[in-house]
């Protein structure tokens, strides 16, 4: 792919340029209008007096490029080429929107210009675009990335963990910000000590400058100009269009805070009025032929209106379409005839699904946290990068919520991340990319984006490693629509799992006890991928159901052992799944033993025990003979001394006593 460097000014580009401005700026004012008739809810942004910036970018732009945007992205859509028709529709949340309704003013969609929707949180975009580039870069495409914010995302964290990793890297994007002076209501120079954005992404080595934001033609040239260059020499780039936005941050901003003459002053030289002033002072357009740009525009946008004021709503019925994907890969069969058992340990079991993942798929990569040269905070990935080098096994720094928004735009490229987060801990950190962008995707976009991610993770206590470093919070993750949540405790499932996981077309979350690693046990030489659906009865009893998962699992199994030399056959499942929950399993094993008691390492108030509780009180109250039973982690954080670590988390002993309390017995 060649691009040109300089803008050709032509009298068709021209055209098309004022055109493009003019386009979004009477759109813009329609949406205002929309909105006071509340036919617009929610949250609307508008984009007048930054038309320069979107319309000189997108430009420059290939198809093949792809592009991130901000909550105020009507302009960057209409410009990339989503129809007034599709925008509008979107943000009226019919059926025939760009993303079907479901992401409205701050999230339009479109899979087919490559437009990777609005982000409503600040600076949330950046890392999906670092991993966007990088899925790319990993391929071989020569596509480039560009992320659109505003300035006061610079303030931050994602801002300067993205650039990092950008620079680290030489990942093709290219970071515009919108500088409009304004982070909401609070002024740049009251909010940031450095107001010079560029020089921030100059000080992680980014090649970066100022552009006028209000000037089309000085974007445009800017734009092809750092395209060209990283097209040469694949590297981030970084402009910085200083700009200004003459309507309030949004429909529900009173703009208290700037007077009106600074508006005024500004409106006087903006975009529209200075292009088209110097064009006609050029000779190079006649206001006959403006006339005619602006009446098609208004009627574009009245045609546009009806049009989608006229369209459906999706049904009711479709609720919960595009949470998950419709279609998921068949199940994985077991192997015909198992192999030679053979010793290892629950780690070894990990590396070796690790590895098998690599050999079988080149776009299966692990980043995280000292994952290459360190072998893994637990060990899990020793030697694997001496084996499949540094791009395949990738070490980052020290950013959770950067190099996990960079997996999922990897995803979203096409790559089949494996993102490790050193600790359940750590990965608050990266909650925002999680929550916000990773299970949110498909169903924001109406269907047309999937994250077929998997990030990989310790929980647990039981090493002395203090309150930071403990806690078992599967069941916050597992409370979240759109991720799929699995807990591996048996060798064949911490072998087993990932490869099924890596075939998901949707964002997987698996969590490794930290206790279960060193477990030894006897694995079929030939074990391979297992189902990733069902919970398991991992022991056969009668008089009453115990329901637990990972570390907790043989703790519960060591239980049931001590209470069968007093006659009481506990059933033992083990849940395998956090999200979805195999109810069927559960309810089956409850009406068959009359009684249930689940063990969770988790706190008791809110606990995913809770959830279970309900269910089971939901589903088969009338077949219960006791209360639903918990043994959950102490309402403290966990302790650093080893005694008290003990009493804080289920133990055996804990275990046995209720199990024998909801029997009656002592």
């Amino acid at each position: 792919m060649t691009r040109s460097t300089k803008p050709h000014l032509d009298h068709d580009h021209v055209r098309d340029l004022l055109r493009g401005m003019i386009r979004i700026r009477r759109f813009e004012a329609k949406c205002a209008e929309l909105y006071t008739q509340e036919k617009i809810r929610g949250f609307l942004h508008l984009y007048d007096g930054e038309e320069a910036i979107a319309v000189g970018v997108m430009a420059a732009l290939e198809p093949a490029d792809r592009v991130v945007a901000t909550y105020r992205e009507h302009g960057h859509a209409l410009a990339r080429g989503i129809s007034m028709e599709a925008a509008l529709a979107e943000m009226m949340g019919r059926a025939s929107g760009c993303a079907g309704g479901r992401g409205g003013s701050m999230h339009l969609f479109d899979a087919a210009t490559n437009f990777h929707g609005g982000n409503a949180i600040v600076g949330g975009g950046l890392p999906l675009a670092t991993g966007l580039a990088l899925g790319d870069k990993m391929q071989g495409r020569s596509a480039v990335t560009v992320c659109f914010f505003g300035e006061g995302a610079a303030a931050e964290g994602e801002f300067h963990e993205a650039l990092n990793l950008a620079a680290l890297w030489s990942l093709p994007v290219l970071f515009v910000c919108e500088n409009n002076s304004y982070a909401m209501g609070t002024a740049l120079a009251r909010s940031q000590a450095q107001t010079d954005i560029h020089l921030k992404a100059a000080a992680y080595g980014l090649a970066s400058q100022v552009v006028d934001g209000m000037d089309v033609v000085a974007v445009e040239a800017a734009a092809r100009a750092v395209l060209a260059a990283m097209h040469a020499l694949p590297a981030p780039q970084f402009l910085e269009c200083r700009t200004y936005r003459f309507r309030a941050h949004s429909m529900f901003d009173a703009e208290l805070y700037r007077d009106k003459a600074e508006v005024a002053e500004w409106r006087g030289k903006g975009p529209i009025v200075r292009f088209q002033r110097w064009l006609l002072e050029n000779g190079l357009i006649h206001q006959s032929e403006i006339d005619v740009i602006e009446a098609e525009a208004e009627a574009e946008i009245e045609a546009a209106a009806q049009a989608a004021e006229a369209a459906p709503l999706e049904p009711v019925e479709d609720l919960a379409r595009h949470v998950m994907a419709e279609a998921r890969p068949a199940p994985p069969a077991p192997p015909a005839t198992p192999a030679a058992q053979l010793e290892t340990t629950y780690r070894e079991a990990v590396r070796d699904a690790i590895t098998e993942a690599m050999l079988r798929d080149d776009k299966v990569f692990l980043m995280g946290e000292d994952v290459g040269a360190y072998g893994g905070c637990y060990a899990v990935s020793k030697g694997l990068m001496a084996e499949f080098g540094p791009d395949r096994i990738r070490d980052t720094p020290l950013s959770e919520s950067g190099f996990t928004g960079a997996g999922i735009g990897a995803a979203m490229a096409g790559m089949r991340p494996i993102v490790e987060l050193m600790t359940v801990n750590f990965s608050l950190l990266a909650l925002d990319q999680i929550l916000n962008t990773a299970a949110t995707l498909r169903h924001m976009s109406g269907g047309q984006f999937g994250v077929p991610l998997v990030i990989r993770m310790a929980t647990g206590a039981g090493r002395q490693l203090a309150a930071q470093h403990s806690h078992s919070l599967e069941g916050w993750y597992a409370h979240i629509p759109g991720l799929r949540v699995l807990a591996p405790a048996t060798l064949e499932d911490a072998r087993g799992m990932l490869w099924t996981a890596l075939q998901e077309p949707d964002p997987v979350l698996i969590f490794e006890n930290v206790m279960l690693y060193n477990r030894a046990g006897k694995l079929a030489a030939n074990a391979g991928a297992v189902e990733i659906d069902h919970a398991m009865v991992r022991r056969p009893g009668r008089d009453l159901a115990m329901i637990a998962y990972g570390g907790s699992l043989f703790k519960t199994l060591e239980a049931a052992e001590v209470l069968a030399k007093d006659g009481i056959e506990a059933e033992v499942i083990d849940l395998r799944s956090l999200r979805p929950l195999d109810d069927a399993t559960i309810i089956a094993s409850v009406t068959r033993t009359r009684r249930a008691l689940v063990v969770d390492e988790g706190w008791r108030s809110g606990s995913l025990a809770a959830e279970i509780s309900a269910r089971i009180m939901e589903q088969a109250f009338w077949s219960l003979d006791a209360p639903v039973g918990r043994v959950c982690t102490a309402e403290v954080p966990i302790p650093y001394a080893r005694h008290l670590e003990e009493a804080a988390i289920p133990q055996v002993a804990g275990i046995v006593a209720a199990a024998r309390s909801m029997l009656g017995r002592r």
